[in-house]
């Protein structure tokens, strides 16, 4: 049997409306599915605008972008995550800060963040991680303490929610992707939200080869990206939207499945199934090996993947990134949870379409692996 790492599923409700736009030539970023999409999925997270771009880390590095960071200014931001978030700070000419991984939740460690703080810092960049939110609202509260941006990366965490509030809808700026591995899939894509018209308008810009509004075509003033999205990856979100809470259901019943039925914890510690201000939503279902493993997290991954069964490390440390260590960055620098989740931790195939056969046949695999008889 093979079971990939993610699995997803499109209706015939995304089928209608791609043909609706073929049938229309709304093909390109032009058309009603673009706006309808930015403005449907701003009021999914309670915010006033949504700036749809080509993916995820696009969105990083306009909102990174109109933040007018100069080079001695700084972001702080989690050593556990992907390059994405770091390589926008990176772009937008502004000095990384990095703080370590809490050991519970895997996102950053919250009262890391105040120490870290100088009066060259500008932003902060939490980064929610696999299932469980970062705890914003320490967060916020420190942000408001030394007025600094919130620029919040929501890429894995489209539906959940942080003290009953939508996560996207806490930063200044938030982004998200729709990666095929997100509850939400346009193949590619991403949004950027805010309440403020004028980074909307700002976004808007840089998205669009920074065009002037009222200016001569072809004119320019700043160099911007072409960031936009199509109508096509448009119009798959919008079918989605109706069904999010279905993924979402579902993608808990399949943490759940894991949770339930890993005999593993002996051997490793799983994801949380809740804090105080939120309940996991099992982007992935990670394992994190303890010491006493018998074998290592790359071992594991070698010998499911002998059995047809896909896996992924867990992100690298910003830290210990080649290309960060080649420019000089974080020298000397350690982390030591995050560079042991790093190092010890996988995720299990966890797609919306991953079939409860094939869940059964990971966690008997994994079993057998770690020679547990049930």
């Amino acid at each position: 049997m093979f079971v990939p790492v993610n699995a997803f599923e499109l209706g015939t409700t995304e089928q209608e409306f791609v043909l609706e736009c073929l049938k229309t030539n709304w093909i390109s970023s032009e058309g009603p599915f673009v706006q309808q999409f930015e403005a449907e999925f701003a009021k999914l997270h309670q915010r006033q605008f949504g700036i749809a771009v080509a993916n995820g880390t696009a969105a990083l590095d306009i909102a990174l972008r109109v933040l007018g960071l100069k080079p001695e200014d700084e972001v702080i931001m989690p050593t556990f995550t992907i390059i994405s978030p770091a390589s926008a700070v990176w772009y937008a000419g502004a000095k990384i800060v990095l703080v370590d991984a809490d050991p519970l939740t895997w996102n950053m460690a919250i009262e890391q963040i105040e120490a870290a703080i100088t009066p060259k810092t500008k932003a902060i960049l939490p980064v929610h991680i696999y299932g469980l939110p970062t705890d914003m609202k320490p967060l916020l509260e420190l942000a408001q303490k030394y007025n600094l941006w919130v620029v919040e990366d929501a890429a894995e965490m489209i539906g959940q929610t942080a003290y009953g509030q939508p996560c996207g809808s806490f930063g200044h700026l938030s982004t998200f992707s729709f990666y095929p591995n997100k509850h939400i899939t346009t193949g590619e894509g991403g949004m950027i939200l805010t309440n403020d018209p004028e980074l909307a308008e700002r976004c808007r810009y840089f998205r669009n080869l920074c065009f002037e509004p009222n200016g001569r075509r072809f004119v320019h003033h700043n160099i911007g990206w072409n960031y936009r999205m199509t109508s096509l990856q448009a119009a798959l979100g919008l079918a989605q939207l109706p069904r999010l809470a279905e993924n979402l259901a579902q993608k808990r019943a399949l943490g759940q499945f894991y949770q339930n039925n890993l005999k593993i914890s002996q051997y490793a510690d799983l994801p949380l199934k809740k804090m105080h201000y939120a309940d996991n939503i099992y982007w992935v279902f990670g394992l994190v090996l303890k010491p006493n493993a018998p074998i290592s997290a790359e071992e594991l991954a070698t010998k499911l993947a002998q059995l047809g069964i896909q896996t992924r490390p867990f992100f690298w440390c910003m830290h210990e990134q080649p290309v960060f260590q080649k420019m000089g960055l974080f020298e000397n620098q350690s982390f030591p949870v995050a560079e042991r989740l790093a190092r010890n931790g996988l995720y299990l195939p966890s797609g919306l379409a991953t079939t409860k056969k094939q869940l059964e046949y990971v966690v008997e695999a994994v079993h057998k692996i770690f020679c547990i008889v049930l």
